[in-house]
C-alpha cells in the first residue's frame, strides 16, 4: 500500500529530525508502558478479588437469619429441608453465636465463636482445619477451635485448657456477672488477616446451652452458589420466612473489601488511561513537527497527483505505527510478567528480606495475580484509539497544505 510506504520513509531519522525520532520513541515507550503496568496491576486486583472470594467467602457465610426471638428457631428441621430444595443455595447450616471473652493464663481476648454440627466443619472448613484438629474436635463437646491469630497472641497450644466469659443483661438492661464455661483447645483455623484474631467454632449443642437457646440452633447461614447475589437473596429469604428473624449478609460484614478493591481498579484503570493519552499526546506533537518539517515532500506529492485521502492516510498510519509498536510491547510484556507476578515478587521478598504484605494485617502474606484475557483485550483497543484520534489533527493539517504556498 502506498500511505504504508509512505509512512515508512518519512519515519527514517535524518540529522534534522533527531529530535521529532526522540519524541516518537518516547510515545511509544510512554503507550507501552501505560499498557504494560494496567495490565499488571488489573491483574493484580483480579488475584485480590480472586483470594477474597475462595478465602474469605469460603469461610464467612454468604448470608445467614437468626431469630429474634430468645428461644431460637422454630420448626428447625423443617426450614433446614425447605432451604435444601432451594436452587439459589448451595448449603445450608444451622448455628448459633456468641460473642465473649477468651481467658487464659489471666490475659483476655474478645472472641466471636460460632457453633455449628460437627460435620458442618469437616466440610465448611476442610482447607482451613486440618483432618488431626477436625478428629479431636470431633470427639471433645468442650472441644475449641480458634483462630491462629489468637493462638499466637495469647501463646496457646492444643489441649490447653481455657474460659470464654459471657456477659449476661437482666431485664432493666443492667449487667450481671458474666457467665463463664470452660473449653479445651482442640483446633487451629486459619483464614488470613483480622478474621484469625477473632474466630472460633464449637459444637453447636454447647453453644446453644451456653447462651440459653432452647431450639436446636439460634439461627442458619447460607452459602449461595452466586455469593455476589447474597443482597437480593438474602432479602427474598428474610421477608418471606414464617418467623421473625434478623437478616445479614456478607456485603454488610465483609463487603468493604470487595468496594476497596472496586474502587482502586477504578482509581488505576482511569489514571493508567490518562497516561496512555498523555503518551498519545506526543504522537501529536511528533506528527505537528513531521508535517511542518515534510511541507516540501507533500507539496511534491500533492503535484504528482496524490490526493488528500493519501496524504491523510499516510501520516495516520505514521502515527499508527507507534500505538501499534508500543502496544505490541507493552502487551507482550504483560502477558509474561502477569501470570507469573506472585513469583517474582517472592523472589525480590527473599532477595531483599522484605514483607510487601503482611498476613497479620490483610488477608493474605503475598500479591496475588490474576490476568483476564478481557482486561488485555479491553487495554490493546483503548489504546490504539487513543493512538488513532490523536493522528486525526495532524494528518488533516497535512492534507491541507497547499502545494503552491509549501514551494513558495
Amino acid at each position: 500500500m502506498l500511505a504504508f510506504e509512505l509512512a515508512q520513509k518519512f519515519r527514517k531519522t535524518r540529522s534534522q529530525q533527531r529530535f521529532i525520532s526522540f519524541i516518537s520513541m518516547s510515545s511509544t515507550i510512554g503507550i507501552g508502558l501505560g499498557c504494560f503496568v494496567l495490565i499488571v496491576l488489573l491483574s493484580v486486583m483480579n488475584g485480590f478479588e480472586k483470594e477474597l472470594t475462595s478465602r474469605i467467602l469460603s469461610v464467612v457465610p454468604h448470608g445467614e437469619i437468626y431469630s429474634k426471638s430468645e428461644s431460637g428457631i422454630e420448626n428447625l428441621e423443617a426450614q433446614l429441608y425447605r432451604f435444601s430444595q432451594d436452587s439459589r443455595l448451595d448449603r445450608v447450616t444451622p448455628y448459633t453465636g456468641l460473642t465473649g471473652m477468651l481467658q487464659s493464663k489471666g490475659e483476655l481476648k474478645a472472641i466471636s465463636v460460632t457453633g455449628i454440627p460437627v460435620n458442618s466443619v469437616k466440610e465448611k472448613y476442610a482447607e482451613r482445619v486440618t483432618k488431626n484438629d477436625w478428629a479431636r474436635f470431633s470427639t471433645q463437646e468442650n472441644g475449641l477451635i480458634v483462630g491462629k491469630g489468637i493462638l499466637d497472641s495469647m501463646d496457646l497450644a492444643i489441649g490447653d485448657t481455657v474460659q470464654i466469659l459471657i456477659p449476661q443483661t437482666t431485664q432493666d438492661l443492667t449487667f450481671k456477672a458474666p457467665r463463664s464455661i470452660t473449653l479445651k483447645i482442640a483446633g487451629v483455623l486459619s483464614v488470613g488477616g483480622e478474621l484469625d484474631n477473632q474466630l472460633g467454632l464449637m459444637h453447636l449443642k454447647t453453644v446453644s446451652q451456653a447462651i440459653g437457646i432452647t431450639s436446636k440452633a439460634q439461627g442458619i447461614q447460607f452459602t449461595l452458589k452466586d455469593p455476589f447475589s447474597a443482597y437480593d437473596t438474602m432479602r427474598d429469604i428474610g421477608y418471606s420466612y414464617p418467623q421473625a428473624v434478623y437478616m445479614s449478609d456478607w456485603t454488610r460484614t465483609q463487603g468493604h473489601l470487595y468496594s476497596d478493591i472496586q474502587l482502586v481498579r477504578a482509581v488505576v484503570y482511569i489514571a493508567l488511561t490518562l497516561v496512555i493519552a498523555v503518551a498519545c499526546f506526543n504522537i501529536v506533537s511528533s506528527l505537528v513537527m513531521a508535517v511542518r518539517d515534510k511541507q516540501a515532500s507533500i507539496a511534491i506529492l500533492k503535484t504528482m497527483g496524490a490526493t488528500d485521502t493519501l496524504i491523510r492516510n499516510t501520516f495516520v498510519l505514521q502515527g499508527v505505527i507507534n500505538g501499534v509498536v508500543g502496544v505490541t510491547v507493552g502487551v507482550a510484556l504483560a502477558v509474561i510478567v502477569a501470570p507469573n507476578l506472585s513469583e517474582i515478587v517472592r523472589f525480590i521478598e527473599s532477595g531483599l528480606g522484605v514483607e510487601i504484605l503482611s498476613g497479620d494485617i490483610y488477608f493474605i502474606d503475598f500479591l496475588p495475580s490474576s490476568m483476564h484475557w478481557l482486561d488485555v483485550v479491553v487495554t490493546m483497543i483503548v489504546a490504539m484509539i487513543l493512538s488513532v484520534g490523536a493522528t486525526l489533527y495532524p494528518a488533516q493539517k497535512a492534507a491541507n497544505i497547499s502545494p503552491s504556498s509549501a514551494l513558495h
